[in-house]
C-alpha cells in the first residue's frame, strides 16, 4: 500500500473519552430555548462556535484548555466580527466579487503564517477564518457585534462544562478539578514502566517515543495558565513535585533501554506503583529495589529513592515544573520560511475559493472557502489524505442529512425545529469521538452544519453542498502542487534544524557540567519535544503524493540520527553521574566513540537531505572527564 493510501485509512486508537462526549451534548443546550422563543439563528451562531470549540477539547488538564480552547474562541469571535462587517460593507454587487477574494486572501496570508507558530496558533488561525468566511456570506439576521458575541457565548459555554463538569467515574482521592493534570503525570510513570518492560526488545524505540509524549502531554497539562505564578494547594503542588520525580527516572529509563539489555520484571514495578499512587492521592509505601549491578541501574534506584522521598513528604512551596512559553522562538516560526509557505498557500486557497464560490453561487457562496480553509490546514495530516477524507466524509455527511430530512419529524413531539436540536445534540456528542480519522470528523461536521443551515433557515441543498465540497478539494489539491518560488518542505527542515539546535546543548550539557542535573533534565526535555515535532512533521511529508515528498527526501535518516544522538547522550549522563564510584566518571569509550560515529553520520545525513550542517557545531566526545 503507498504511504499517501495507507495513511488515509489510519485511524487512532483509544477508551472512549466519555466525559468529552458528554459536554459534546450538552453544549447544544442553549439551542432549544432559542429555537422555541423563534430566535434559531441566534442559537445557529452559538452553535458553530461551540461546535468548533468541541472540536479543539482533547484531554488533559482544566487550566490548559482555557488557552486551547479559549483563544481560539477569541480569534474566531473576532473573525467573525470583521466578517460581518466586511460583508456589509461590501454588499452584494460586483465590487464585492472583487473586495472579498482579496480581503480574505490578505487575512488567510496572516492567519497562515501565524498558523506555523504551534498547534493553538493554528486553531486560532483556523477560526479566524471560518468565522469570517462564514459572517460575510451566512444570511443571517443579527448585526456583527452581536453574531462575535454569540459564537464566543457559545465556545464559552463548552469551556465552562470543561472546567467545571466532573469527569464520570472519576476516582474519589483528590480535588476533581486536577483530574486532567493528575491522569497525565500517572501516564509518565507509567510509560516508564512500559519503556523498562520492553528495553531489550523490538518495541523499545516504540515505548520511547511513547514516554516522550507523555512527558509532553504532562507538561502542557502543569504549564497551563494561572492568576498566581505559583501553584496554590498543596495538591496542585504535589503534582509538580512529583512530575519533576519522574525526569531522572524517565531518564535511567532511556539510557537502559539504549544498553540493549533485557531487565526483570522486578524493575518496572517500582515505577506501576508510583503510577498507582499518583492517581490514588496517597504515599507510595515500600519500592522493589533494582541490583545495582550496572550505572543504568544505580540511577534508577537512585530516582526510584528520590521519588519515595518527594511522595511521602509534604510539598514544598516551588514554581511549577511547566516549561516557560518562548514567544521569540513562535515568532521566528510564523515570520520564517515555513510560516511563509503555508501563508501563501492558504491566501490563494482562500481568494480562489471565495472568488469561485461568489461566481458559481452568489447566494450561498461562502461554503466554499469554508470547506477550502478548514481542508488547506497541515496540521491535519498529508495534503491527499485530508483531500480524500474530506471528501468522503462530506458525501457520507449529506446522506446521512438527506436520510434525516425524509424521516417523519412531524411524529416528533415540538415539531420539525426539535428534532433538527437533537441531530445537533448527537453530532456534538460523536465530535469528540470522530477526531480520531478526518473522514470521520468531517461525515458528523458536515451533518451538524447543514442541520444548522436548515435551523437558520436556509433551503436544505445537502447535495449542492457537496458538488462546492469536493470543488473545494480539487481547488486545495491544485494549490498545494503549485510550484512557488524557493524549495518545499521548510517545515520538516525547520523542525529538524530546532532538534539539531537542542541536541548541540543538550550534548554540551552533558560533557561539560554533567552535575548541573536540573539544566541537563530541562535541555534533555527540550531535545526530546523537539524530537517529537520533528519527526511527525517528517511522518506527514513522507505520506504525501511522491511529487511532494521527494522534496524531503532523507528527512527521515536525519530525524533517526538525532533520536539515536539524544538517546546516547543520556545513557552518556548516566554512566558520568552514576560510576563505579558513585560520583562523575569518566565517559567510556564505548559511548565516546558511538558519539562520534553518530555525529559523523549525522553531518552525512544532513548533507543529502539538503539541511544546514549542525553536526560540526557539537562538541567532540572524549573518553576522558572533561572540565567544567
Amino acid at each position: 500500500m503507498p504511504p499517501w493510501l495507507g495513511h488515509a485509512l489510519r485511524a487512532q486508537r483509544g477508551p472512549v473519552p466519555w466525559n468529552a462526549v458528554l459536554r459534546g451534548a450538552l453544549a447544544c443546550a442553549p439551542l432549544p430555548p432559542l429555537v422555541l422563543a423563534g430566535h434559531a439563528t441566534a442559537g445557529v451562531a452559538a452553535a458553530l462556535g461551540a461546535m468548533l470549540a468541541g472540536i479543539n477539547d482533547r484531554p488533559g488538564g482544566r487550566r490548559s484548555s482555557v488557552t486551547r480552547i479559549g483563544a481560539p474562541a477569541l480569534a474566531g469571535s473576532l473573525g467573525m466580527l470583521l466578517g460581518s462587517t466586511a460583508g456589509h460593507l461590501a454588499g452584494d454587487g460586483a465590487t464585492a466579487d472583487v473586495l472579498l477574494p482579496l480581503l480574505f486572501a490578505v487575512a488567510a496570508l496572516l492567519a497562515g503564517a501565524v498558523s506555523a507558530a504551534g498547534p493553538v496558533a493554528s486553531a486560532c488561525g483556523t477560526q479566524l477564518l471560518l468565522a469570517a468566511v462564514v459572517g460575510a456570506g451566512m444570511p443571517l439576521p443579527e448585526p456583527g457585534p452581536q453574531r462575535a458575541l454569540l459564537w464566543l457565548a457559545g465556545a464559552g459555554w463548552l469551556l465552562l462544562l470543561r472546567l467545571c463538569l466532573p469527569a464520570p467515574g472519576r476516582p474519589a482521592a483528590g480535588p476533581y478539578h486536577l483530574d486532567g493534570e493528575r491522569e497525565a503525570v500517572a501516564a509518565v510513570y507509567g510509560a516508564v514502566a512500559d519503556l523498562l518492560d520492553a528495553a531489550g526488545g523490538p518495541r523499545a524505540t516504540a515505548r520511547r517515543a511513547a514516554l516522550t509524549a507523555a512527558l509532553d502531554h504532562a507538561q502542557d497539562a502543569l504549564d497551563g495558565p494561572r492568576l498566581r505564578r505559583r501553584p496554590r494547594s498543596a495538591a496542585e503542588r504535589a503534582l509538580h513535585a512529583r512530575y519533576g520525580a519522574a525526569l531522572p527516572l524517565a531518564e535511567a529509563a532511556t539510557a537502559l533501554a539504549w544498553a540493549g539489555e533485557q531487565l526483570p520484571p522486578r524493575a518496572a514495578r517500582g515505577p506501576r506503583r508510583l503510577a498507582g499512587a499518583v492517581r490514588g492521592g496517597g504515599p507510595c509505601g515500600p519500592l522493589p529495589a533494582p541490583v545495582r549491578a550496572t550505572p543504568g541501574l544505580r540511577a534508577l534506584d537512585d530516582a526510584l529513592l528520590h521519588a519515595a522521598e518527594v511522595f511521602d513528604r509534604p510539598p514544598e512551596r516551588t514554581p511549577g515544573a511547566g516549561r516557560a512559553r518562548d514567544r521569540r522562538s513562535a515568532l521566528r516560526r510564523a515570520l520564517g520560511p515555513a510560516g511563509r509557505e503555508y501563508g501563501i498557500r492558504v491566501a490563494l486557497c482562500g481568494g480562489a475559493a471565495t472568488a469561485l464560490g461568489r461566481a458559481l453561487d452568489h447566494e450561498y457562496w461562502y461554503w466554499l472557502p469554508a470547506t477550502a480553509v478548514f481542508l488547506v490546514k497541515p496540521d491535519l495530516g498529508p495534503l491527499v489524505s485530508r483531500v480524500l477524507c474530506r471528501a468522503l466524509g462530506t458525501v457520507i455527511g449529506a446522506a446521512v442529512f438527506a436520510a434525516v430530512l425524509a424521516a417523519p419529524v412531524r411524529l416528533v413531539p415540538g415539531g420539525p425545529g426539535l428534532p433538527l436540536v437533537a441531530v445537533v445534540a448527537v453530532c456534538g456528542a460523536l465530535i469528540p469521538v470522530a477526531t480520531r480519522h478526518f473522514a470521520a470528523q468531517t461525515a458528523v461536521v458536515t451533518l451538524l452544519v447543514l442541520t444548522l443551515v436548515v435551523l437558520g433557515g436556509e433551503p436544505p441543498a445537502a447535495w449542492s453542498r457537496v458538488v462546492e465540497s469536493l470543488l473545494a478539494c480539487a481547488l486545495v489539491l491544485l494549490v498545494g502542487h503549485l510550484p512557488l518560488p524557493g524549495r518545499r518542505g521548510h517545515a520538516v527542515r525547520t523542525g529538524l534544524e530546532a532538534a539539531a539546535r537542542a541536541a548541540h546543548e543538550y550534548l554540551a550539557q552533558v560533557l561539560t557540567a554533567p552535575e548541573d542535573r536540573a539544566a541537563r533534565w530541562a535541555l534533555r526535555r527540550r531535545a526530546y519535544r523537539a524530537l517529537a515535532d520533528a519527526r511527525a512533521a517528517v511522518e506527514v511529508s513522507a505520506a504525501e503524493l511522491p511529487a511532494l515528498a521527494r522534496h524531503t527526501a532523507g528527512s527521515a535518516r536525519v530525524a533517526a540520527t538525532l533520536e539515536d544522538l539524544v538517546d546516547t547522550v543520556t545513557a552518556c549522563a548516566v554512566v558520568r553521574d552514576h560510576g563505579t564510584a558513585g560520583h562523575a566518571a569518566a565517559l567510556p569509550a564505548r559511548h565516546a566513540g558511538r558519539l562520534a560515529t553518530l555525529l559523523t553520520d549525522l553531518a552525512d545525513a544532513e548533507r543529502h537531505a539538503g539541511l544546514r550542517t549542525t553536526a560540526h557545531r557539537l562538541p567532540h566526545p572524549h573518553p576522558h572527564p572533561v572540565p567544567a
